[in-house]
């Protein structure tokens, strides 16, 4: 009796042993699951940011290069690189004709043609205008100093339905998207289907379907591309797609579930700053030259200029590129996949994504490659049609002005003027002293102002406000500019908030807010896959509660101290508002995660980003767009987010009580319909994991009940199967 008791007592502890160990191993489990959580975001929210603001904050002219011809064309180079050697690498030739064909085929950015007292500067604005309006910019000073008069002419002219040369960046980054969003998805979702000899024929009917889309939207909708041109556009579209989705193919093989990452890095945050579509390369740190001879963004879109603004010279270069990326990818692919084969190396991988629906695994193929499909085609889709519709064609839409005259009488003929002349282009405001009219610039009730000569000022004089919105302050001082030439009258420029230098373009505020709320949904989307325990809301909150408050100083950190972007000061307030920017937009993705799992992202980044970024007034002035985006402006999280950090960093926290007050109501209404949500549906918390061989693909699994041949070759070996909650 008293052996069994004994043998029973043993038992009992090798039990509570085991119970121990596994809920130890359960309480690490947990703790690494939240790292991740925190760490994803970190990441990628970190990289973006800091590629993007790092190298666009303010771009600055280097080794520009211009061709100088014609009378005294030596001694015309020497002053310009007397002027800023650092900016410009001067050319002289011979042969006017010479200079302006290094122009049309893009080898200068400029060509100066020297004729008695006149110069004649050839830009080309499909080169991008960006690259032309510095040109024109270092050119015309020391042109002026020496006494001459300067004529422009535009070799290769935007067309009026794409006057700013965005299409082509649009369609780019539309065209990298597809390329390697699909197998982000297809590796957790659907990783039978890389096998080559399946993925093959699927990338091309993909890429195909991707080129029709922006054949649809750019010709018969928007206007963007001319029907003459399709077929080179498509063919563009087609070949990134597929070269872009080879390598990424590769990178999948290798590096598993992390190539993501690394196509984010190469492809978006070192491919745009290199990109010369955003900003002149010339303008961009020297770093990133490097990055333009090879990556595919910079291949698609200067190829995509070549064909509609140069009439597809110079294409042949960049497909080049193209194809030879896809080549590679492709014989790499073959070479991994062989040697895996041969030495018989199966690598395996422990996963817990749901659904993309957030629901148990469909019982059908049917709904997993629908949802594999819908994912990317939303995005792109998206991409293509919000962002170019709404930012493609700038054209100032009733923009609220005031004007100034020594009468009522003076400054309302002129306000009938403008609106006889720009008929819908303004909404003249007539004000009564310049006064009032900087006062209402400064506190941007107006976007700038026209004060006509009388006494004591001789000159007529335009108010603007740099810091608000830049392309709102370009407008108006070259429209009023323009007027009190064409009248003869002396005019200078009054800017009641000029960036600094280290924000010459006006983007840092656009950054910092895109951190904030990249930073907010991503939180949500991987913590829900990475981290389920955390999805209730007693544990959720807390969570997000210290990740807000972590993230929102990483954006400060990478503003101030990495990339240099913003001045001393303001740390206070740019943390605390970046906090509540982030907690409110991590619960309103939190609705979108309840109701349709990691699909989620489709309406999060939908509202927040395709729709946010045109309506924020960041990138471009919301009076530059259709009227809807001037209409939600003020109700949206990015409009918030971007008019909280512009009030801090510009404006003395003028209106940052306000931007605080929607993000908040964003943030309080999202908490309550969660809750509401958790009271009816039931809230997935665990998810079941299964270590998965396969020796073709590398880290991946398969869906639930379904086994697929492993390699390209034909095998009886099989892939054993996955499921999770």
């Amino acid at each position: 009796m008293s052996a069994s008791i004994d043998e029973d007592a043993e038992v009992t502890t090798e039990v509570d042993a085991e119970a121990a160990e596994a809920a130890k191993r359960a309480r690490i489990e947990g703790v690494a699951r939240v790292v991740i959580m925190f760490l994803m975001p970190l990441v990628m929210v970190g990289m973006m940011i800091w590629g993007y603001m790092g190298a666009m904050h303010s771009p600055t002219p280097r080794d520009l290069p211009i061709t100088v011809s014609g009378q005294d064309a030596g001694t015309f180079a020497q002053a310009l690189r007397q002027a800023d050697g650092d900016a410009v690498e001067v050319r002289v030739v011979d042969d006017p004709g010479a200079a302006r064909q290094q122009v049309i085929e893009r080898d200068t950015a400029g060509a100066v043609v020297l004729d008695g007292d006149t110069a004649t500067l050839f830009t080309a604005g499909g080169a991008g205008a960006s690259q032309a309006g510095v040109t024109t910019g270092l050119v015309t000073p020391v042109a002026v100093a020496q006494g001459m008069t300067v004529q422009s002419e535009d070799l290769a002219p935007l067309p009026a339905d794409d006057p700013a040369g965005l299409g082509a960046m649009f369609m780019t980054t539309a065209i990298v998207m597809a390329g390697y969003l699909p197998l982000s998805i297809m590796l957790s979702n659907s990783p039978h289907l890389l096998r080559l000899r399946r993925f093959l024929p699927l990338l091309v009917g993909w890429a195909a379907l991707i080129a029709g889309v922006i054949a649809i939207v750019t010709c018969p909708i928007l206007h963007v591309v001319p029907a003459g041109h399709l077929p080179a556009v498509m063919g563009i579209a087609m070949l990134g797609v597929v070269s872009i989705g080879l390598v990424q193919l590769f990178l999948t093989r290798v590096f598993g579930a992390m190539a993501t990452i690394l196509a984010m890095l190469l492809l978006m945050v070192l491919g745009m700053p290199s990109s010369n579509l955003s900003i002149s390369i010339y303008t961009a740190p020297p770093f990133y030259d490097v990055f333009h001879s090879f990556l595919p963004l910079p291949a698609i879109g200067e190829a995509m200029r070549s064909v509609l603004y140069f009439g597809g010279d110079g294409v042949g270069r960049h497909l080049m590129v193209l194809g030879i990326g896809g080549a590679a990818g492709l014989l790499l692919t073959i070479l991994v996949d062989w040697r895996k084969r041969r030495t018989s190396r199966s690598a395996t991988v422990r996963l817990s994504m749901p659904s993309l629906r957030g629901a148990s695994q469909p019982d059908t193929p049917f709904w997993r490659y629908a949802a594999l499909l819908f994912f990317p085609l939303a995005m792109v889709s998206m991409m293509i049609t919000a962002m170019l519709g709404a930012m493609g064609s700038p054209t100032p839409k009733d923009m609220p002005v005031a004007v100034v005259a020594s009468s009522q009488q003076q400054a309302q003929a002129v306000a009938d003027g403008m609106d006889a002349q720009m008929p819908g282009m303004f909404d003249v405001r007539v004000v009564d002293s310049a006064q009032d009219a900087r006062t209402q610039v400064a506190d941007r009730d107006v976007v700038g102002a026209f004060v006509l000569p009388g006494p004591p000022d001789p000159q007529a004089t335009v108010i603007t406000n740099q810091a608000a919105s830049t392309s709102a302050a370009q407008v108006v001082n070259q429209i009023f500019t323009q007027v009190a030439q064409a009248q003869h009258m002396p005019v200078v420029t009054d800017d009641v908030a000029p960036l600094p230098a280290k924000d010459s373009m006006g983007t840092v505020t656009m950054y910092i807010a895109m951190g904030w709320l990249m930073a907010g949904f991503m939180v949500i989307i991987v913590g829900a896959n990475a981290a389920p325990g955390s999805r209730p809301l007693p544990r959720l909150l807390p969570i997000v509660g210290v990740y807000s408050a972590f993230m929102s100083g990483v954006v400060f950190i990478i503003a101030r101290f990495i990339t240099g972007s913003i001045g001393d000061g303001h740390a206070w307030q740019l943390w605390a508002a970046g906090t509540v920017a982030i907690f409110c937009v991590a619960m309103f993705a939190t609705v979108f995660e309840r109701l349709v799992g990691m699909l989620a992202i489709v309406p999060v980044i939908g509202i927040l980003m395709f729709l946010g970024v045109p309506a924020s007034s960041g990138a471009m002035s919301v009076y530059m767009e259709a009227p809807f985006f001037r209409d939600v402006h003020d109700i949206i999280p990015m409009g918030a987010a971007v008019d909280a950090a512009r009030s801090i960093l510009y404006f003395g926290s003028d209106t940052l009580g306000g931007s605080l007050l929607t993000l908040g109501a964003w943030g309080v209404v999202s908490l309550i319909v969660v809750a509401i949500i958790d009271r009816i549906k039931p809230l997935r918390t665990t998810s079941e994991m299964l270590e998965v061989p396969h020796p073709a693909l590398g880290s991946a699994y398969v869906p639930k009940e379904e086994s697929v041949d492993a390699d390209a070759d034909d095998t009886d070996e099989k892939v054993l199967v996955s499921s999770h909650a």
